[in-house]
């Protein structure tokens, strides 16, 4: 049976905005939502948010509110399988234009073989509701070719939970 140690950490890479527009690997989902600005926003930085989504077991931030750049939170992937330790690198909430934006990479995770790895989420009024953009961007090493070549249909069927 393959098992990962959960006290173990990989250490992985940090990178900057950028990243999210040249990453090897990177998926971007961009939908209106019947809700306001500030309604998602809440959703989406609350304590245990994402409660919903089946692919996430639990995500913790481990810093206090008000929470901003340099917050960290844990997030618990595939029913506990994957630890990730996450820190928020950009954070603006403008509550008065209802544009909102955040962005994290990850510092370490319990799992092998990821070489950066983070989410930017931009919220903006639509005509009706918001418009949600949400961006993943992921880079393995260079030894891991044959993963990423798999990656597009196991990744297309985690963000279709979302």
């Amino acid at each position: 049976m393959f098992e990962w140690s959960m006290a173990r950490s990989y250490a992985l890479e940090s990178f900057e905005l950028d990243f999210f527009d040249r990453a090897p690997i990177s998926y971007r989902i961009d939908v209106r939502i019947p809700v306001s600005p500030a309604r998602a926003w809440a959703e989406l930085t609350r304590q245990h948010t994402l409660d919903w989504c089946k692919a996430i077991t639990s995500i913790e931030f481990t810093a206090p509110a008000p929470y901003g750049v340099g917050t960290t939170r844990t997030a618990k992937l595939a029913r506990g399988l994957a630890t990730l330790h996450e820190e928020f690198f950009s954070w603006t909430a403008d509550p008065d234009t209802g544009r909102y934006h955040n962005a994290f990479r990850v510092r370490d995770a319990s799992v092998p073989g990821i070489r950066r790895f983070g989410e930017l989420t931009e919220i903006s009024p639509a005509e009706v509701g918001s418009r949600l953009v949400w961006a993943f961007a992921l880079e393995l090493p260079s030894s891991a070719r044959a993963v990423t070549a798999f990656s597009a249909p196991t990744a297309s069927s985690v963000f279709k939970t979302v």
